[in-house]
């Protein structure tokens, strides 16, 4: 399954000699379009032009998805907010994006989630939310196609409880369920890169834009470093896409000015809880005086928020402070029986949104639509925008490149490409059974795989069938094995202890530690893959457990900037040390 069976031009495997390589083509080729930024839409900004015909690179400074597109709220939803703000247009294109990530783009990935509004009137409100789910509904109708996921239904307070009997009986006087979706954010970024690179994109991450070639007004490509090798070169390119989020404003700097439109972060963050402490088969989502406050199922726990305040702090490391958290738990508190105390949070997350700034200061009403921008000849914006939509924000960024390009190119067909390991994903799904009696994985252990890898699971099997030891589960964190680890940086691009377990797994937020007990382990794991001396193994564990540190300390803190100045104080991990 590493291979490329369809197109023939290359393998979705992005492991240390892959990198290398993509490394020592950029010096040496000028490519149609290099896509700065290694996030969600520019990892779909490269997807789509790969599958254009374009020659195509990649870089990021840091890991694939390691700023806003894994610190998200793991949803893929229309955004029924929207529909009070009368953005009907921004909801159908939102779901219909849902309906075709579901179905067909990412079916192993992407999963429909149930969810339930508490009601606090019983005329009124009811008849105001239940059009407004009603509409919601009736708009995924209109795509034409199966939406994937169940129609609502309106619950009395007994039936919400038999549902959720976490919730407190004078909280609600009843309830409306709906469906919307959930992903793994960082992951299916991860995928989406894998399959560009399937259909032959070069991609790097730690591989950071120092700025621009320029002949005359135009770009003409990037002057890069190497951060784990700490070198310099340059990549040539026809067009360069500019889709790093909340970094925005410091490229379009790179090229002489900010431009006409600027990007302002907003902070958001998430708790994570176990299971246990919610009784609950449903998602709940409530209204909040600035926003929506989602509890959503995540496995063997729940993941809680978010917020929506302004940052202009570190965006590298945004920090949860304790008046977040407080802010987060009394919301969720207000209609719990047992209420949650901060004994209760596993892990925290702090994300940042890239807003397009607008005529007021509250981030909560900045606009979430995309901007798609040609500040300078040669150069292409793409800012703004939602999780959910990353694939029109990635078609009109492509489109603008097109534009610049001589000759004509194609169409974008991302609608109809299904990820790496989407492909017969329900086929393989359906012999689960049969797999978990070849394998000697339980069930469940096969399930959970499938959802992570698709039918890629065999790239899995395969390395457990070499090496036996690979079934086991990690000490400390047994919901991954230990293969996912090895996989992480043989076929994933993980290049650090953090990179696994924070993003390649979730272990940093679903374990109390945060996973610094499974850290030993996991380097063990890393080290022979990825040719770490000894000194290097152990500066990735010293790393990680001050990193964790550092969170842990920025979120015992009572504002902004004192969580700030704690988070900042881990290390940073590259360059890479000598042996």
């Amino acid at each position: 399954m590493t291979g490329s069976p369809v197109t023939g031009l290359g393998s979705s495997r992005l492991g240390p000699a892959e990198r290398a390589a993509a490394l020592d083509r950029m010096a040496r080729e000028e490519f149609d379009v290099v896509v700065v930024g290694g996030g969600i839409v520019g990892a779909g900004a490269a997807l789509d032009a790969a599958t254009r015909g374009l020659s195509v690179a990649v870089v990021e400074a840091r890991d694939f998805a390691s700023g806003t597109s894994s610190r998200s709220s793991k949803l893929i939803h229309g955004g029924l907010r929207y529909l009070e703000q009368y953005n009907f247009d921004l909801v159908r294109e939102a779901l219909t994006e849902r309906a075709l990530l579901l179905q067909q783009i990412a079916p192993h990935l992407v999963q429909p989630v149930p969810f339930m509004l508490p009601t606090t009137h019983r005329v009124w409100e009811r008849a105001y939310f239940g059009a407004g789910v009603a509409l919601y509904d009736l708009l995924a109708f209109q795509m034409g196609s199966t939406r994937g996921v169940p129609h609502h239904r309106h619950l009395t307070r007994r039936g919400a409880l038999r549902l959720a009997p976490s919730l407190r009986k004078d909280a609600f006087t009843g309830a409306i369920q709906y469906w919307d979706a959930m992903v793994d954010d960082a992951r299916y970024v991860m995928t989406a890169l894998r399959t560009a690179a399937e259909y032959g994109a070069q991609i790097a991450s730690r591989t950071q834009c120092l700025g621009f070639l320029r002949e005359g007004e135009r770009v003409t490509g990037l002057r890069i470093r190497d951060l784990e090798g700490n070198t310099t070169s340059e990549v040539r390119a026809k067009q360069v896409v500019n889709a790093t989020g909340v970094w925005s404003d410091d490229i379009q700097e790179l090229v002489g000015g900010r431009g006409q439109i600027h990007v302002k972060a907003s902070k958001g963050i998430h708790l994570v809880v176990p299971k246990d402490r919610i009784h609950s088969a449903t998602g709940i989502i409530l209204r909040t005086e600035k926003s929506v406050l989602f509890v959503i199922p995540w496995g063997r726990h729940w993941i809680i928020g978010t917020t929506d305040t302004a940052w202009d702090l570190d965006r590298a490391h945004p920090a949860a402070s304790k008046a977040d958290i407080d802010y987060v738990l009394d919301h969720v508190n207000s209609v719990l029986a047992t209420p949650l105390t901060h004994d209760d949070v596993e892990g925290v997350y702090a994300g940042l949104r890239p807003l397009l700034t607008g005529e007021t200061e509250e981030t909560s009403k900045l606009s979430r639509e995309h901007v798609v921008a040609h500040p300078v000849p040669g150069l292409v914006l793409v800012a703004g925008g939602k999780y959910t939509t990353y694939r029109v924000m990635a078609k009109d960024a492509i489109d603008a490149v097109a534009h610049g390009l001589d000759g004509k190119v194609a169409e974008s067909c991302t609608d109809r490409i299904p990820l790496v390991g989407g492909d017969g994903f329900q086929a393989m799904w359906n012999a689960r059974h049969r797999l978990a009696s070849r394998s000697g994985l339980h069930v469940a252990r096969i399930e959970h795989l499938l959802r992570r890898y698709g039918t890629l699971l065999d790239d899995l099997l395969e390395l457990i069938a070499d090496k036996p030891d690979l079934a086991k589960p990690l000490s400390g964190a047994d919901d991954y094995l230990r293969a996912e680890v090895v996989y992480a940086a043989t076929h994933e691009g993980a290049r650090h202890l953090n990179d696994v377990l924070a993003r390649r797994t979730r272990i940093s937020i679903e374990t109390w530690d945060r996973g610094v007990g499974v850290a030993q382990e996991a380097a063990d794991l890393l080290a022979p893959v990825l040719g770490w001396s000894k000194k290097q193994r152990d500066r990735e564990i010293e790393y990680y457990r001050k990193r964790v540190e550092a969170e842990r300390a920025s979120q015992t803190q009572e504002d902004d900037q004192e969580a700030d100045a704690h988070r900042r104080g881990a290390p940073d991990i590259v360059p890479i040390a000598t042996p």
